[in-house]
């Protein structure tokens, strides 16, 4: 049986409005779309932003706290929301979740990587899909992930995961910015290619990270023979094209490592 750590980022899981509020139909979507993947015999584990977003737009500005303390209210308030929206859309198909919040040390070698560890492999075990997202009460400054592209390679590396998929709001990586005319989307990343020039290193809109976080995380996947795909999130049913017919939908595959397996589908034939 195959293991696929999905990474949904707070721009796949947010309209594109001044408050950044919570797309129920977008994640929706992603619950059907896991789900699939679920009845084709795939364990799967979902790494989530959206918890900060969540929080913000229930409560709106809170000029009385600094940057901070915004954080962590928005993260405790969202992260409920979040979780109950998870809950239910995955009930409605018969599957039970899990969260799993995590901190930055928990992945450094000891008793908490290993506790965390076996947590996750019995829930997996039990039928039970892990819901995986960064603890933003308490993890502030130097004990934060860079953010969940990071978080997700490290879930991915932790369980023995075959492939991770980290989805965000354009198609993968491109030749240059993807706004300027001409820019030109890599669809495979080899071991000899050096994309560091292409990479934009501004930061989303709504999250932490940017391409350059999604590339470091694909990459340090990759050179282990693991399948790591960067694909677009709001494009419907991504991730079971990317999974039963890739050749119709823009993505970026890495093929850093010796044992990567094309994406399509065998992957799915194979874990049938």
């Amino acid at each position: 049986m195959k293991r696929i750590v999905v990474k949904v980022g707070s721009n796949v899981l947010t309209r594109d409005d001044d408050r950044r509020t919570l797309d129920v139909t977008r994640v929706s979507s992603l619950v059907d779309q896991l789900a699939y993947l679920r009845a084709k015999g795939f364990e799967v584990v979902l790494v989530t932003s959206g918890a900060v977003a969540c929080g913000r737009s229930i409560l709106g500005p809170e000029d009385e706290l600094d940057s901070v303390e915004k954080r962590q209210v928005y993260s405790a308030v969202g992260q409920v929301r979040l979780m109950n929206l998870y809950h239910t859309l995955f009930n409605d198909w018969g599957i039970t979740v899990g969260q799993v919040l995590t901190m930055k040390e928990n992945f450094a070698p000891g008793v908490e990587f290993s506790n965390q560890k076996a947590c996750m492999e019995a829930m997996l075990r039990s039928g039970v899909m892990p819901i995986v997202n960064e603890n933003d009460t308490v993890c502030i400054t130097e004990l934060m992930f860079t953010d969940n592209d990071e978080l997700s390679s490290l879930v991915a590396d932790m369980i023995g995961a075959d492939i991770l998929v980290i989805l965000s709001n354009i198609d993968g990586v491109y030749d240059r910015n993807p706004s300027e005319p001409g820019a030109v989307l890599i669809p495979v990343v080899g071991s000899d290619d050096d994309i560091a020039s292409f990479i934009d290193e501004k930061r989303s809109s709504a999250g932490r990270g940017g391409m350059k976080s999604k590339a470091a995380a694909a990459m340090a996947m990759a050179a282990k023979g693991k399948t790591v795909i960067i694909a677009n999130g709001k494009r419907e049913n991504i991730l079971t094209d990317i999974m039963e017919r890739p050749e119709c939908v823009p993505h970026t595959r890495f093929e850093l490592g010796p044992q990567n397996s094309p994406v399509g589908d065998k992957i799915v034939r194979d874990n049938n």
